[in-house]
């Protein structure tokens, strides 16, 4: 029997947007505009990092395995009980404890193929049969994703909005795709933008579904600019929240993660900020973008997706823009290697990326 099974061994590593530091140790540039991960420009809430700094002095403790305080605070923001709220190092932290936690020998997934790669990578590494459906027209395609639902189906993953398209699943859409899965399958859907998205009229916010087998999977990464200190939540029926705190591992998140969370909740005046300079950035390139005659997706995220004439001049255009200080996203490791994704950056950074792709088209 083999050290290492199979499908462990035909992963392939992730790979992140290239950090700053990296890029100016490489080409020797000391300007960096990054818009290649999603960030917030903001930075991060600047109550949790005053909080974060005010709880230094107690960081040899362990931290509140349960998340009560933290917990009981998002169970008051969403007006539901706490024993429906679970936490986790990030969205894909809760999504690991998923897994564990409910998938059998023979169970199956299902999903939409060149979704969110973390979603990917944990499926892929759980050694079950997963059913990847192709997009329609850049979107979930979620006839397709009911015709798949099998005896053995489990789990159902949906990002909504989508990374790396940002486009989203409509309310009409999501009732209609309901009424045809089982009680027995778990629906995830996973809101790491739901903060950008929420205004939309027609985008079924989760918490509108408190279904049994509904679980909600929200970040503290994006709006509240909190990606490295990897704090997320999730959203459940009791009995699904009591399991997963059963399998999530010890002491998950960190002690910072939770202070920050908890004192980023109340930030109104950042998250109010962060969503202002989000819709301007995403008109300003739309339009813009639009000039150049560049195809891009329409998104309900903090970020915008390109559309080029062939890989080779996706490639090129993301080397040519390192080298020019701007990074960004080519989507070949998420499966669409005609693509580039642009995070919506601060007016400068906006202002240099459109500058420099204009000067090289």
């Amino acid at each position: 029997m083999p050290l290492v099974p199979s499908y462990i061994k035909k992963l392939e590593n992730y790979t992140p947007g290239k950090p700053i530091d990296e890029v100016q140790r490489e080409l020797g540039i000391t300007e960096i505009t990054k818009l290649a991960s999603n960030e917030n420009p903001l930075g991060a809430s600047p109550l949790a990092i005053r909080a974060m700094i005010d709880s230094m002095k107690n960081i040899h403790r362990y931290p509140d395995s349960s998340g009560y305080e933290l917990r009981k605070e998002l169970a008051n923001k969403f007006n539901i009980k706490q024993n429906n709220v679970v936490l986790g190092a990030g969205s894909e932290g809760i999504m690991s404890t998923i897994m564990r936690t409910f998938l059998l020998n023979d169970d199956e997934l299902i999903s939409a193929k060149n979704s969110f790669i973390g979603f990917r990578v944990l499926a892929n590494a759980s050694g079950r049969k997963v059913m990847w459906v192709p997009m329609k027209k850049y979107r979930y395609d979620l006839e397709k994703m009911v015709e798949q639902i099998t005896e053995y189906t489990k789990i159902i993953y949906i990002a909504n909005p989508d990374n790396p398209m940002g486009t989203y699943v409509t309310e009409k859409e999501f009732d209609e795709f309901y009424s045809y899965v089982p009680d027995r399958v778990l629906i995830i859907l996973d809101e790491a933008y739901f903060e950008f998205a929420h205004d939309k009229l027609d985008y079924p916010d989760s918490m509108t579904y408190r279904y049994d087998n509904v679980i909600t999977l929200r970040s503290f990464s994006k709006a509240y600019g909190l990606g490295g200190v990897r704090i997320g939540y999730g959203f459940a029926h009791s009995d699904l929240i009591s399991n997963l705190l059963k399998v999530k591992v010890p002491f998950e998140p960190s002690t910072l993660g939770q202070i920050a969370g908890l004192a980023a909740i109340s930030d109104t005046d950042f998250l109010k900020k962060t969503i202002k300079l989000n819709k301007n950035g995403m008109n300003f390139l739309s339009n813009q973008l639009d000039t150049l005659g560049v195809k891009h997706i329409k998104s309900a995220a903090n970020f915008i997706t390109t559309v080029w004439d062939s890989e080779s001049m996706a490639k090129e255009l993301t080397i040519t823009l390192l080298n020019m200080g701007v990074i960004v996203r080519h989507l070949d490791t998420f499966g669409w290697p005609n693509c580039i994704r642009i995070s919506i950056g601060l007016e400068k950074e906006n202002e240099q990326f459109i500058s420099s792709l204009g000067e090289i088209l």
